[in-house]
């Protein structure tokens, strides 16, 4: 465990370095968790910030940083490639030399000889670590991290990868920041507490709405709403001092039950649940098993439920349909249904969902058609229009219209959001007869 001297530190920035980040190539979800754990810790994250991979950039960001946040932690930027430079940045800023550390070109080295790889040139940069450093094992991945003391903040800096990120800050930054507070001889401070509900099918103006009045005038208690073509995310974070820690926790309570109450029709996971782990879990309590007729999400909701591991036990199949013949041939869609409604409506996706439900001789068949876009749209049949189906054999099958906007990639997300949403409702219902 690496060991840092100095006072605890009380708020932090977290820098996501990447140009894919500017452009629309991935989004920041570091961030998110970063924020989590260093509230835990009893440290605000006050500032957020974003950065391309041009050195001098990341180096400006750096020097407005330390101006303002007494821990900055950095992500992404470590890798093997050109554009990869914080290592360069962080030595530029901070007026140090990079040099190659014995026991970063051994964690290396070591790592990449479990994947039957030696490191090349371009590798063995990743182990130059700006002097005066600590380094910070990678327990997951190549790249270690490293933290560097610097004026009167701690720069700690790991990979952008998030699973190679939260291992590192679990196992190395955490204890590292935890012993900074004992060895500066502070007390801790009390943790930041926050509790996220998970929302899908109302817009953020009409979460908005439902929450107005929600929190009492003049209480410690900040409300947050994030919308994502997952739906809206509503946070509520306190923090205060020991004295008012119990009262806090009370108030926290009460305003957590408010939320439930207001929402609950449209609350389907709470903390760091994901929709596709919500489902699973009620598809396994159930004993129960899915199989999923695919078109315009083109595999999406299987692979989100098949990243949950255990899945296997309750699902069965998934089949991508994407052209009227596939769904005919596959699923025994009739052609002449097709002809008259058109493949994307009510009577083929119900098709669709028994078709795929019989022919895997399941409890429940899933299925989607759609047009993602950008083409493919007509006056009466837009981009965006979707229909999703469940058949569980006892009766009509269920046959939802919606109309979704934005580009391809977020219809696609807000599709398959909607059909395990279907499916989790179902599943609720199912339970409660």
């Amino acid at each position: 465990m690496a060991k840092v001297r100095g006072t605890f530190p009380l708020d932090a920035e977290t820098i996501a370095i990447g140009t894919e980040l500017l452009i629309g190539g991935r989004s920041d979800s570091n961030s998110l968790f970063l924020a989590d754990e260093l509230g835990q810790l009893g440290i605000a994250v006050r500032f957020k910030s974003v950065v391309g991979d041009e050195r001098q950039d990341i180096v400006m960001a750096i020097h407005t940083a330390v101006k303002r946040a007494q821990v900055i932690i950095m992500t992404g930027g470590l890798g093997p490639t050109v554009d990869d430079c914080t290592r360069e940045a962080v030595a530029q800023a901070a007026g140090r030399r990079l040099g190659r550390r014995k026991e970063a070109l051994e964690g290396l080295t070591t790592r990449l000889a479990q994947w039957g790889r030696i490191p090349n040139t371009a590798q063995l940069r990743q182990a130059m670590i700006p002097s005066g450093a600590t380094v910070l094992k990678n327990p997951v991945g190549s790249a270690p991290g490293f933290c560097l003391r610097w004026k009167k903040a701690l720069i700690i800096s790991l990979p952008g990868v998030p699973r190679e990120m939260e291992e590192m800050m679990r196992q190395e930054v955490v204890p590292l920041l935890r012993a900074a507070s004992e060895s500066s001889g502070l007390s801790p401070r009390t943790p930041i507490v926050r509790q996220i509900f998970h929302t899908f099918g109302l817009a953020e103006a009409d979460v908005d709405a439902k929450l107005q009045g929600l929190i009492p005038k003049g209480a410690p208690v900040d409300l947050g709403l994030l919308a994502s073509p997952m739906g809206v995310l509503v946070s509520l974070t306190t923090k205060g001092n020991q004295s008012t820690q119990e009262k806090n926790r009370d108030l926290m309570q009460k305003l957590a039950d408010d939320v439930r109450s207001r929402l609950s029709d449209w609350l389907f996971a709470e903390g760091r649940d994901t929709m596709e782990e919500v489902v699973g879990r009620e598809l396994a309590r159930q004993g129960l098993m899915v199989a999923i007729a695919e078109s315009c999400t083109g595999g999406l909701i299987g692979h989100r439920l098949t990243q949950v591991a255990g899945s296997s036990a309750y699902l069965d199949r998934g089949a991508v349909c994407y052209s009227n013949r596939a769904k005919t041939e596959m699923l025994g869609v009739p052609a002449d249904l097709i002809v008259k409604h058109g493949a994307v409506s009510q009577e083929v996706v119900a098709s669709m969902a028994k078709g795929i439900r019989e022919r895997a001789n399941v409890s429940v068949g899933l299925s989607v058609t759609g047009i993602a876009g950008p083409g493919g749209g007509t006056a009466t049949k837009p981009v965006g229009l979707v229909y999703i189906g469940l058949d569980d054999g006892t009766g009509q099958p269920i046959a939802q219209e919606f109309r979704f906007h934005g580009d391809r990639t977020v219809i696609k997300q807000r599709s398959s959001q909607a059909a395990l949403n279907l499916l989790r409702r179902w599943l609720l219902d199912r339970a409660s007869r």
